[in-house]
């Protein structure tokens, strides 16, 4: 066993666990954060994907083990003041998902990639979601709801 402490969406957790243990596996059961799916175990959908310190990750393949120290944020901790993100405005005004399933994934990716690049194109956009399945849209919304993430948080200002 052992001792694991991240910062999860600002706020300090401590478990102690398996060297096996993924990180997945640790946000969902032992803290309870179930807002990050688990699809293909494989990395290969993104419906996991998270963002450590500030970055992209596939949470089914990072052992939580090798990040202790380091600050994750779920799609729990993409709001603010119990607010949704431009983001997950975004998201909902332009119908970018629709079972749920792959929507965190989603969410957390255009998170970081938006910070990256605040005017995409389609082209950039397409690129960068790439690595997250959806078997329900046909992406043409998950697109329109980027772009309109992109509009609000221009709005929002620095």
């Amino acid at each position: 066993m052992h001792d694991v402490t991240l910062i999860v969406n600002g706020v300090p957790r401590h478990a102690r666990v398996p060297a096996r243990r993924l990180l997945s596996d640790f946000l969902r059961h032992d803290l309870g954060l179930t807002g990050t799916h688990v699809g293909c175990e494989h990395g290969v959908c993104g419906a996991c994907t998270v963002l450590l310190d500030g970055q992209p990750v596939r949470a089914c393949l990072t052992f939580a083990v090798s990040v202790s120290g380091q600050e994750v944020t779920t799609v729990e901790g993409l709001a603010r003041d119990g607010q949704p993100s431009a983001v997950q405005r975004g998201f909902a005004e332009c119908h970018g998902l629709q079972c749920g399933f792959c929507t965190p994934g989603f969410l957390t990716t255009a998170t970081a990639f938006l910070r990256d690049n605040p005017a995409p194109s389609d082209e950039d956009v397409i690129e960068a979601v790439s690595g997250n399945l959806c078997r329900c849209t046909g992406y043409q919304n998950i697109v329109k709801s980027v772009h309109r993430a992109a509009e609000l948080l221009a709005e929002e200002g620095p």
